[in-house]
């Protein structure tokens, strides 16, 4: 059996570190979303399908394994893509992005000015001109540990923000293609809803969750980045979904 954790945007997979120290379970490998703290491939363009597509070969070349399978963030919103097209690819999934596999999703703020062209590029580039520190307040101001804020800042790369905007341009209606199959799932799914999350509407991510067939873990007090503001209650609520779906 092995535990996969999905990472984020603006993330690379050292975001999973606290919590996978929490975890008691050590079959755990956390991916690198192509681009996020690696290379793209040759020809990888970056898109919402693409990604989807490498999650899916990444999980075929564990075939032998029973998959636990973790999202967060645009991570999250890979595994409600990966288990509504290949649930014969988990055991079970887990995602605090379950709104991009509503209808009625809607993106905030700053997702649709990375989605605007020369808005996103403007923006990334003053980002990068911006003293790490300065860069780091900003995940502190979402709850983020300022270690932690530090790391992620650090990791944003010209190679990142162009990864993020034509993910983010790739996914302009993202609920109304990805929605129709994400209903009825086969696999046991657990629905995270950090309750200070500013990124996700709580109304959405539940009727998604009832949509899918999926429990919902609510996370009182604890907001988007939630693995990194409380790993233990975390890993807690995840390993009891794990064990009871033995």
């Amino acid at each position: 059996m092995t535990l996969v954790l999905v990472h984020g945007v603006p993330e690379t997979a050292a975001v999973w570190d606290p919590l996978r120290a929490a975890l008691s379970r050590q079959d755990v490998r956390a991916l690198r979303m192509p681009g996020f703290g690696c290379p793209r491939p040759d020809g990888f363009s970056a898109t919402k399908e693409e990604y989807v597509a490498w999650l899916a070969g990444e999980l075929e070349a564990m075939a032998d394994d029973e998959i636990d399978l973790v999202g967060h963030d645009w991570g999250g919103g890979l595994v409600v893509r990966l288990v509504s097209t290949r649930p014969d690819l988990v055991r079970t999934w887990a995602t605090d992005a379950a709104g991009l596999g509503h209808p009625a999703f809607e993106w905030h703020d700053l997702a649709r000015l990375w989605q605007t062209p020369g808005a996103g590029e403007e923006f990334f580039e003053q980002l990068l001109a911006t003293p790490l520190e300065e860069r780091a307040k900003g995940f502190e101001g979402f709850g983020v540990p300022f270690e932690h804020a530090l790391e992620i800042a650090a990791g944003v790369d010209q190679v990142m923000a162009a990864s993020i905007l034509a993910l983010y341009r790739s996914a302009v209606r993202v609920g109304e293609e990805w929605s129709p199959a994400f209903a009825d799932i086969p696999a046991p799914g657990l629905v995270i809803v950090p309750e200070g999350d500013a990124f996700l509407v709580r109304s959405v991510a539940e009727e998604s969750a009832a949509r899918a067939g999926a429990t919902v873990a609510e996370l009182p007090g604890l907001g988007h980045w939630w693995l990194l503001q409380d790993p233990a209650t975390g890993a807690a609520r995840l390993e009891e979904f794990w064990d009871s779906a033995r």
